[in-house]
């Protein structure tokens, strides 16, 4: 009995121990200990015939503030890389903003949107500051959210707008510390 028992106990610790390979450290190499937000540049060409053919891609104005803002506020709840300004900083991530879109999903009987998907994509690139090398780049990166426009579950376009922002800042943050 006392050697099942102690069999039980050392599988347990075992497997605690092992978990199950998540860790509450970043995977992004130790020597990086702060980064850089450069502001995003907003790179949206609203002057384009397609863009004003499609009347669901839209425009607002100061997301690239919105965005950085939110990026950086990101970093700094997640705690991995701590923002720090252009000179001192081991890592710097530059960003720019090339579409806005909001696309219907559903429609009512009277053929009205009830539900929309905003997305916004970016291009983005993260450099090791101290040996001017580029660590990643990814291009066509997008936070999205959805929305429906009536009901219990209905939100205004501007908080659907701030979620698609939040949403892409977390995916950025984890990009940059998780190095997938």
């Amino acid at each position: 009995m006392k050697k099942a028992l102690l069999l039980v106990t050392l599988f347990t610790l075992l497997a605690g121990v092992s978990g199950c390979g998540y860790t509450t450290r970043s995977a992004i190499r130790s020597n990086f200990a702060t980064v850089h937000v450069a502001p995003f540049v907003n790179v949206v060409d609203v002057t384009q015939e397609a863009y004003a053919a499609n009347k669901y891609r839209i425009y607002r104005p100061t997301i690239e503030t919105d965005l950085s803002n939110a990026v950086v506020n990101k970093f700094l709840s997640d705690g991995n890389l701590k923002p720090a300004r252009e000179g001192s900083a081991d890592l710097v991530l530059k960003g720019e903003v090339t579409e806005f879109r909001k696309d219907p999903l559903r429609y009512d009987d009277n053929d009205e949107v009830t539900e929309y998907r905003v997305n916004i994509v970016v291009n983005l690139t993260l450099m090791d500051r101290k040996e001017n090398r580029m660590v990643w780049s990814e291009n066509n990166f997008t936070g999205d959210t959805t929305y429906f426009t009536a009901g219990s579950q209905a939100k205004s376009e501007a908080q659907a707008i701030s979620d698609s922002i939040t949403d892409l800042a977390r995916r950025i943050v984890e990009r940059t510390v998780e190095q997938w």
